[in-house]
């Protein structure tokens, strides 16, 4: 078989999709301290090379197997290490997987600083496996929330383009269970600040290039893609001037930090409706969601909870607003009536709704119970004298920065 436009396009996507991970480390490691950022950058990496060997292993039939327990899961063994797997398929599933790594790696932003590197590496393969890819398949996959799935025919199925709810809520959620698990850091309450901002802003810039992929890779018209791309431009942007209108309002001056996670909200809010929505409408979110994600980050200063860079508030929040947006401004189709402002009615509403709520009591629930399961013989939390001098040479004799040379 010869390679076609559209394969080359998802092994473009991929591509695109995979340098999100590495963008994510950059991102995180220049809001961490500077005796942080090693730490870090390899949760990032070391979360995608251990959800490509499960994927390859499990993962992938878990998500998109055939149905079994009851639609709760693909089947496992009916595609083990992709022995069943057609070679026409395999673009899919490696597009698939790269959605996986990225997904689990968000989660490491909620426990900087403070977490140990080994119990990360056992979360990783179970939270992909017990977590990431049972809900990628009720969304995704034909199970639960489908059309046909059990909840998917009560409630109605969800719109969930690039993953809203699989993959921002999903992880959101996982990143609160787990910062409320750790506690706070040492200097929460000094309200630490990133120790290199350049390099924040390098990672979001990297995001938006991938997030392209991560968004357009699914297209399957030309005109379907061409939406995707300008709805890919224009949220983001209109989410960095809603994070800087709330700066403003509180009386702060516009910061680089702000750009580049109001950026990253605009992101997310339109990765479930990127298909779905005007361009117009695109940029309405974009405002909602950074200026929402804006809100929600300071709600950890009084609210005691110690979400270290911001997960909470740009990927859960904004995930959520993004997903709720679908209820109100999606477009009619021949499948969909549309969203409420649309003529649809409150039946999309409720899809969106029902779907969000499933996703996040079921990834609270199991991320706790692995959390906790792992906590009992590999505890999270490195010493308190760690935490002090930083937390890269106890666990990797490494630094991020290397002054002077021996």
């Amino acid at each position: 078989m010869e390679l076609d436009v559209a394969s080359l396009w998802i092994l473009i996507a991929a591509a695109l999709v995979l340098l999100m991970t590495p963008a994510l480390g950059l991102f995180y490691g220049g809001m961490t301290r500077a005796t942080g950022v090693v730490n870090m950058m390899l949760m990032s990496f070391s979360a995608a090379a251990i959800t490509a060997v499960v994927w390859v292993l499990w993962g992938y039939s878990f998500s998109a197997g055939e149905p079994a327990i009851a639609g709760i899961v693909g089947n496992p063994i009916s595609d083990f290490a992709m022995h069943n797997t057609e070679q026409s398929e395999l673009l899919a599933a490696g597009f698939a997987g790269t959605f996986a790594m990225i997904s689990v790696a968000i989660i490491s932003g909620a426990i900087a600083d403070r977490a140990r590197f080994a119990p990360w590496l056992f979360f990783v393969p179970l939270w992909v496996t017990l977590v990431y890819a049972p809900v990628a398949f009720w969304v995704w996959g034909g199970g639960l929330l489908s059309a046909d799935g059990f909840l998917g025919s009560i409630f109605g199925e969800a719109i969930d383009f690039a993953g809203g709810a699989v993959v921002h809520t999903n992880a959101g959620i996982a990143a609160l269970v787990l910062a409320l698990k750790l506690g706070q850091r040492h200097n929460f309450h000094d309200r630490p600040q990133p120790h290199n901002t350049p390099l924040v802003m390098l990672g979001a810039g990297l995001l938006w290039f991938g997030w392209f992929g991560f968004n357009a890779g699914a297209a399957t018209t030309v005109e379907q893609a061409g939406l995707i791309w300008v709805n890919t431009l224009a949220a983001p942007g209109a989410a960095v001037l809603g994070w800087i209108l709330v700066e403003k309002l509180r009386g702060s001056r516009p910061s680089s930090l702000g750009v580049a996670s109001g950026l990253v909200a605009g992101l997310v809010a339109i990765t479930p409706s990127c298909a779905d929505v005007a361009p117009w409408a695109a940029m309405l979110l974009g405002v909602l969601a950074g200026a929402g994600a804006a809100w929600a980050v300071n709600l950890k200063w009084k609210l005691g909870y110690d979400d270290s860079l911001d997960v909470v508030g740009v990927h859960l929040v904004a995930g959520l607003i993004g997903t709720l947006f679908l209820g109100f401004f999606a477009l009619p189709t021949e499948e969909s009536a549309g969203g409420l402002f649309y003529g649809g009615g409150v039946a999309q509403l409720i899809a969106q709704a029902a779907t969000l709520i499933v996703v996040m009591v079921f990834s609270a629930v199991m991320t706790w119970v692995i959390a906790t399961v792992i906590g009992k013989f590999s505890p999270w939390r490195v010493a308190a004298d760690i935490e002090i001098a930083g937390i890269d040479e106890a666990e990797h004799n490494e630094n991020g920065y290397q002054l002077v040379s021996k």
